[in-house]
């Protein structure tokens, strides 16, 4: 059975995945009228991004473990890759927290890239639901920009 070509986001999954973005959205807003908390603004988009990019990393926590036993060679690696990636994206965010803007917000966004290539890496062998991907991309890019407006702000100034 094919996917529909447009899936339907399931709503509490588009409020929460949407509503997620506002932090970033409103920061780097703040960030780009408000120069005088320009730099509380730019450590708030740089922390939840952080908080951000180890969240979607223990995704794949969890849809390894959902991916149950496998008695398969490729299956186990398969599981073991999905644990292995889970906390790549926590070791990306933690050093982002440590550097100063521009290279932490280039980190993260390198980050969620990257998340977002393992995403449809998984979605190649895990059963996702079609929406997931198209929603993935959203979030990504939507994220990625604020990040980076947060980054290139002072240049701007």
């Amino acid at each position: 059975m094919h996917a529909p070509l447009r899936a339907t986001i399931p709503p509490t999954a588009a409020w929460l995945g949407y509503g997620g973005l506002l932090p970033f959205i409103l920061l780097a807003v703040g960030i780009l009228i408000d120069n005088q908390r320009a730099v509380l603004f730019s450590a708030a988009l740089i922390a939840y991004g952080a908080v951000i990019l180890s969240f979607v990393g223990a995704l794949h926590w969890g849809f390894a473990m959902a991916l149950g036993e496998f008695n398969t060679e490729s299956g186990q690696r398969r599981r073991s890759e999905s644990f292995l990636w889970s906390v790549v994206p926590a070791l990306l965010a933690w050093p982002a927290l440590l550097v100063p803007t521009a290279p932490a917000s280039a980190l993260l966004i390198a980050g969620f890239i990257a998340h977002y290539g393992q995403d449809r890496r998984l979605a190649a062998f895990a059963n996702l639901p079609a929406w997931y991907l198209p929603l993935r991309l959203r979030l990504t890019v939507f994220a990625c920009l604020c990040l980076a407006i947060g980054a290139l702000a002072p240049v701007w100034r």
